[in-house]
Parts: C-alpha cells; structure tokens; sequence
C-alpha cells in the first residue's frame, strides 16, 4: 500500500435512497416524483428526498429552524461517525482530540431554500418589512457550523463553493489538513438541496430530461457506449458525509484509500492527470460531476484519458437492466462524486484503483475543441 494513504472508514447519507448509514444496501433504483413542494404549471419531476424526522435517526436532534440542508448534514455526520464506529460522547482523549478534527463542507449552492426565502419576503414587505429570521441560516458555512456545534469539535472548519467539483474540492482539502498534521480526523461532506429557483433555472436552460416532465419516460438519457455526453439530465437532491482518517492510525475497516489529488483551474487536464497516475492504470473511473453543464465534458475527458480499456461509470441514475450491473446517482447540482462514489462502492467493484473525476463546465477552444473550464482528480484505491 502507499505510504500516507488517507481512508475512508464512515459513510452517511440523505439521499433519495434515504438517511443510510454505510453503503446503500441492493434496493430498487428511486422513483422520481412530481413537485409538490411549489406550485408549477404542469407535471414536474425529479429525484427528491422523502420527508423525514431527523429526531428519529439521530435522538433529541433539533432542526425546526434550519435549513434543511443544515438538518441532512447533521444527520448524515452523525451516520458516518456511527459507521465508522466512533461515539464522541465517550470519553477517549487518546483517541479522538475535538480540538483536531475538521469538518469540511462542500457545496453548490449552500442554503438556498432560506435565502430564497429571505429574498422573497423583501419582494414582497420591501426591506423595512422583511423577515431577518432566515437570513444567519442562509450563509453557505451554516452546516458545516451546525455540525461543529452539535458535535463539539473545535478544529478546522471549512467550507468549499466550487462550480462543479465541490464535493471533489472538499475531499482533496480534507485530505490535505490529515496529511499535513492539523488534523486527526476529518468529517467531509457535499450536498446541496433543490429548491423552485434552481429546478426553474435548469428549466429555463433546456437541460431537463424529459422525464421530468412526462412520467412514462424513462429518468434519464445514457450514452451508448461510443457517444460522448448524456444530452439532459433529472435534477437530485441530497447529501453525504465521508469519515476521513490516516490509514493504519486504529484498527477500522476502510472502504477505500484516497492515494492523490488534483484541483486545477484551466491547464492541460489530460496531461495534468497521467503526471499524477504515473505508471498506474486505473481499472475504473467514476465520473463525478453531476451538474448538467459538466456532463459533457467530464465523459469526454474520461474517455480521452482511458481510452476503451477502462470502464467509465457516467453520472445517472438508470434502472440496473438498462446499465448492468451498477445503477449510478445523478443530478446533485455540484456535489454528487461522493454518491457516485459510493453507489459505486456498493457494487462491490474489484480491487484496484479508481480514478474519480468532475469538471466544472466546458469552454469551446479557438480549434473548436471543447475543454473543461477546471477539473478535479482524485486516485483512489479499492480494497
């Protein structure tokens, strides 16, 4: 194994699965279901998270006034310190310093249902009237604050906005603050909620399948094997939680070991990710970013690196017969890599290593070549 590797030994999740500790078990792939929540003019659908009562996953747990992003990555945390079979109400200061583990929050949009909130009540009662109750919980650092609170830790808190690979951005700082001594553990997460503003944003764009709006089409459109993009996409909604430690620090069982990272915006992608891979061929890559204006060129770039002898794990969410044997989550705006990841997981893949990799959009070069407008890049190795 190479030397300073960081493993993953929890996972949580919110997700349209629901709130899970660990891996997702075999289960159906999820519905989508019509809109409820805001009124709209015909049939509108996507993949949502059920309603549920964070009280009944994680006991005496408060969220009336949160947001309910800040209310997922409570509960998702709190899943992923379970799993990985850490109980900070124990007292183990050998173990587990409060003052030395990091939350690191990735996110595209942060706390929209609040701020849309805020801004509505302006539009509506003007400044002088509106209501300033949503405004603090509509800040974009609110959850990864709200986990350090109900947890106790005392250590780096970060939160990371980056255009589609925040959920990547936010694995590789995590990383980064283990292996460079200011920090023990780290609790890394990325989720975003979706909210009518978003939803009517990607509508607007002509980027929705059309199965958001027909319900006898299917969620989604994959590429054949020899096509280079998924053309639209059903938006999602949801969050996760990885635990982070230094592999080998106690005895945990780790799902996957992150090797190397890379974060860059613009450059030469492709010859940016063989520096870091080396010799080694990954036997899969999972690709990350879930925005639909990443799609494209995420797929592209994946294939450009692998050619025909990886498997390319593309971002949707398909019924398994349609793509055997691993149904894969789509439509987190900027931050579905860590479902991806590990839906992926679930599958039990073979050992090895695994490239996991997100764009953030695409630019059209003076050849007419498209090019993604940054990246992120992280090997990974599977037990």
């Amino acid at each position: 194994m190479t030397p300073n590797l960081v493993a993953i030994t929890g996972i949580g999740s919110v997700s349209p699965y629901g709130p899970l500790a660990g891996l997702i078990p075999p289960c159906p792939t999820p519905e989508p279901e019509s809109i409820t929540a805001w009124p709209t003019p015909a049939l509108r659908r996507a993949f949502l998270v059920k309603p549920f009562r964070p009280a009944s996953v994680v006991p005496c747990l408060k969220t009336r006034r949160l947001d309910r992003l800040s209310a997922w990555v409570l509960v998702a945390s709190s899943l992923a310190l379970q799993d990985a079979g850490i109980d900070l109400g124990q007292p183990e200061p050998e173990k587990f310093d409060r003052a030395r583990i990091a939350v690191v929050f990735g996110t595209g949009f942060g706390c929209a249902e609040l701020t849309e909130a805020f801004y509505q009540s302006a539009a509506v009662n003007g400044w002088r009237g509106t209501d300033p109750s949503p405004f603090p919980e509509g800040l974009a650092n609110s959850p990864a604050s709200h986990v350090a609170l109900w947890h106790g830790l005392r250590g780096p808190n970060i939160t990371v906005g980056s255009k589609g690979v925040a959920g990547e951005s936010a694995l590789i700082q995590a990383a980064s603050l283990l292996r460079h001594g200011q920090a023990d553990l780290a609790i890394v997460l990325a989720g975003d909620t979706l909210t009518r503003a978003i939803y009517e944003w990607y509508e607007a764009a002509g980027l929705l399948s059309p199965a958001c709006y027909h319900a006898e089409a299917l969620p989604g459109s994959l590429p054949e094997a020899g096509d280079s993009v998924p053309s639209a996409f059903m938006p999602s909604e949801g969050v996760v939680a990885l635990v982070l430690e230094p592999a080998g620090r106690r005895q945990a069982r780790a799902y996957a070991h992150f090797n190397s990272g890379r974060w860059v915006a613009g450059g030469q992608p492709v010859q940016t990710i063989r520096q870091m891979l080396g010799d080694s061929i990954p036997s899969l890559i999972i690709c990350g970013s879930g925005s639909p204006c990443a799609n494209g060129s995420t797929i592209a770039l994946a294939r450009e690196i692998s050619g025909t002898n990886v498997a390319v794990v593309p971002p949707q969410i398909v019924p398994p017969q349609i793509v055997p044997p691993n149904p894969v989550a789509a439509g987190l705006p900027d931050t579905s890599a860590f479902l991806h990841l590990i839906l992926v997981l679930s599958s039990r893949p073979r050992g090895g290593q695994a490239l996991l990799l997100g764009t953030s959009g695409s630019r059209t070069s003076g050849s007419g070549t498209s090019a993604p407008r940054g990246f992120a890049a992280l090997l990974l190795e599977l037990p």
